[in-house]
């Protein structure tokens, strides 16, 4: 395999830290980094020394991916897992942690492959009883974890089981040298979350999914990727698979090609569908928790969080989705409608992993900005991308000017008097300014509104409501020339459509 000079050096740092004394070390490599080719190249060094290597994963799309990069470097492997011939006598094998438990642990139709390395793919799941019982039965050998985010749910270290981290460079590092790309992030809608408890160290899913899975804020996220998303291709992260199901019926509704996928979709069906959304046949794949890891899709361009988490790994992952480079991918749109920008920072941050079980993973690059007072996240008024105050706009390069204020002279009394009173300066008044501006005009608006109420027989009242729930005020009293309107009004009309028809109902 052609490795690249960073992956070398974990290679390198790996074997240093074994001549150091050291039995269980943890790889560490951002999503699109290719930490899979790294540790298959470790592989190919220890099976040289005659040792035999087991690779453990939880995922199907995660043994196929290591098969395939074995593979591709001539190693010889088995597979265990349900569908596969048992192939004992390679000195490597790649083992569903599933299969490998329910033969080998809870009952004896096979014995535990023999193993002086013993690589854990994903191994922020480590800590499951499945994983742990299986690393306490090799204590022998030579344990490597491999992961973009080594931590549990709650961001505490996994000290338990490794003694010492070998990091790839961070985020920004890789963008730099362009082997990821880097993100445009546009926060229209941060929830409030008030009262939604936590468990286990994130959002307890079915009260977050009653938060979410609102008409109002469903219709956003459509109305929102029309507006920014560049009818790129696309993934969602819904809450919840009923949630994930009303994005995609918006989404074709508003004449965009939708599909969704859960856990209980079928292997052969999702690879459908999959398939579909990488030719551009599909435009939207809407998904719960389905495509967080293993799934290597470099031409997907836009990524929308519509799932809240309090968890900086699982954020880490899914937007991890989108980084990966492809040809005329200049970056990664980040359509953020859960906030987590706002909790847990850009992906282009650096963190400050650890494994003590006591301490969580930080956000240094967000500390490193608190402690000097710039820790402000804000829209940027010319674009709407998210950027931080007083630093340059990353999608645009916008940088407001400084504001000069004076002192002005009155009646032998002094006034300080501020000339920025009419600029944006927080970030609620920036999203309240990018929700009166919009894409369109507040004349174009009322002429789309016109039309629809047209198309409709709705009466002029109904336009003038629209628009005063729209823009906060009556629009002028003539009829405006009649629009074409877009899909992102219609989304809107739609979305207020669905909650007022919700209201009847709840009343009786």
């Amino acid at each position: 395999m052609e490795l690249r000079p960073y992956q070398d050096r974990a290679i390198a740092d790996y074997q240093a830290v074994l001549a150091a004394g050291r039995r269980a070390p943890i790889l560490v490599a951002p999503t699109g980094s290719g930490k899979t080719v790294i540790f298959c190249e470790i592989i190919r060094q220890t099976v040289a020394q005659r040792k035999n290597v087991l690779v453990i994963a939880h995922r199907r799309e995660i043994i196929a991916q290591t098969s395939g990069k074995l593979a591709a470097a001539g190693i010889g492997h088995g597979i265990i897992q349900a569908g596969y011939e048992p192939r004992p006598l390679f000195p490597v094998q790649v083992a569903s942690i599933a299969t490998l438990w329910s033969r080998a642990v809870r009952s004896d139709v096979m014995p535990m492959p023999p193993c002086n390395l013993l690589v854990v793919d994903e191994a922020h799941h480590s800590v499951a009883t499945t994983y742990s019982k299986v690393i306490k039965a090799y204590p022998e050998a030579i344990v490597l974890g491999a992961t973009a985010t080594p931590c549990r749910g709650d961001g505490r270290g996994l000290g338990s089981l490794y003694d010492c981290i070998v990091e790839s460079p961070q985020i920004a590092a890789l963008i730099e040298q362009k082997f990821l790309v880097p993100t445009r992030i546009y926060a229209p809608f941060n929830p409030n979350l008030t009262g939604v408890r936590t468990l286990a160290g994130d959002y307890v899913r079915n009260q977050l999914e009653t938060r979410m899975d609102k008409p109002e804020l469903v219709g956003d996220i459509v109305q929102h990727w029309h507006r920014y998303g560049e009818r790129r291709k696309t993934v969602v992260f819904g809450c919840s698979v009923g949630h994930s199901v009303h994005i995609r019926d918006e989404f074709i509704r508003s004449g965009v090609r939708a599909e969704h996928i859960d856990g209980t979709t079928p292997k052969d069906e999702r690879d459908e569908v999959l398939g579909r959304l990488a030719s551009g046949k599909t435009e939207v794949v809407s998904n719960c928790m389905v495509l967080t890891e293993g799934w290597d899709a470099p031409d997907i361009g836009c990524l929308v969080l519509a799932r809240p988490t309090k968890q900086l790994g699982l954020y880490r992952q899914m937007v991890g989705r989108v980084l990966r480079p492809a040809q005329g991918k200049a970056d990664a749109i980040v359509l953020d409608h859960s906030g987590a920008v706002f909790r847990l920072g850009f992906p282009e941050d650096e963190i400050t992993w650890t494994l003590d079980e006591d301490e969580e993973a930080t956000n240094a690059s967000a500390k490193k900005r608190a402690a000097s007072g710039e820790c402000r996240v804000c829209e940027c008024p010319k674009c709407q991308a998210m950027r931080l105050a007083g630093q340059p706009c990353p999608a645009c390069g916008y940088l407001p000017a400084p504001v000069p204020r004076y002192v002005e002279v009155r009646d032998g009394e002094l006034h300080r008097i501020d000339r920025n009173e009419g600029v944006v300066g927080s970030v609620m008044a920036a999203k309240k300014h990018a929700h009166e501006t919009g894409l369109f005009t507040a004349a174009e608006w009322h002429g789309m509104l016109a039309t629809i109420a047209g198309e409709r027989g709705y009466k002029d009242g109904w336009i003038a409501h629209k628009f005063k729930e729209r823009f906060g005020k009556w629009p002028p009293r003539t009829r405006p020339p009649m629009l074409t309107p877009s899909p992102e009004v219609r989304a809107w009309v739609r979305a207020r459509q669905v909650e007022w028809w919700q209201k009847q109902r709840a009343s009786g």
